[in-house]
């Protein structure tokens, strides 16, 4: 096995500091930093959201897993700066106005981390005109709202409001997600996507970028 499969597995387990001694030794033996996330930390957390969208494991092991990643890119990331290697994109990530819940948000961050997005996440309760501005500061290209309220999940309809009177609407793609968002509300508000998972908005944010 090379040490770049064994970043990836020890990354799945959990390991934080054998992914980072194992990330230093890849780097000393002269393997380029983009090499080492790409085929090592994101090949490892694109396996846990597999793994996690089919439910073979569960919140508290995909914590684990991202700090490992977490662990590994501390060390890549000046290198990566320095190779010039530009993040796949730039998502704004927020639970809406009213709504202080952030386990399924913070889920969503580490997954669109794991597939090499520049995450801005603004927190909880956060008002529509502050994703969009947030939007508009950062060039993103995506703007990623949660709510785990039935009350609170109306906000994200002014989200969509909110992008159409900046005139921001053809340059960002607005997600839902959160326990009461589905399919229908989503169309209904004028959203462009909806994600039943954390690891499935990851994968929708890529469909964008790359589409």
């Amino acid at each position: 096995m090379s040490v770049i499969q064994e970043i990836s597995e020890a990354l799945q387990k959990g390991k934080a500091n054998d992914v980072k001694e194992l990330v230093q030794r890849e780097l000393d033996d002269g393997t380029s930093a983009k090499e080492i996330l790409e085929g090592g930390l994101m090949a490892g957390m694109d396996i846990v959201g597999r793994q996690f969208k089919a439910n073979e494991i569960y919140v508290p092991e995909v914590l684990i897993a991202a700090r490992a990643m977490a662990a590994g890119t501390e060390l890549l990331k000046p290198l990566l700066v320095s190779e010039d290697v530009q993040p796949r994109g730039t998502i704004v990530l927020g639970t809406v106005k009213g709504d202080l819940h952030d386990i399924g948000k913070n889920l969503v961050k580490m997954m669109m981390e794991g597939k090499g997005f520049n995450v801005v996440d603004l927190g909880t309760d956060v008002a529509a005109d502050r994703f969009v501005a947030a939007a508009t500061e950062n060039k993103a290209d995506i703007i990623a709202c949660s709510a785990l309220l039935t009350t609170t999940m109306t906000e994200m309809k002014n989200v969509v409001a909110a992008a159409e009177s900046a005139g921001a609407r053809d340059t960002v793609k607005i997600m839902v997600g959160g326990a009461p968002v589905t399919q229908q509300y989503c169309d209904s508000i004028g959203a462009d996507a909806y994600a039943a998972d954390a690891a499935s908005a990851a994968e929708k944010a890529v469909g964008f970028i790359e589409s």
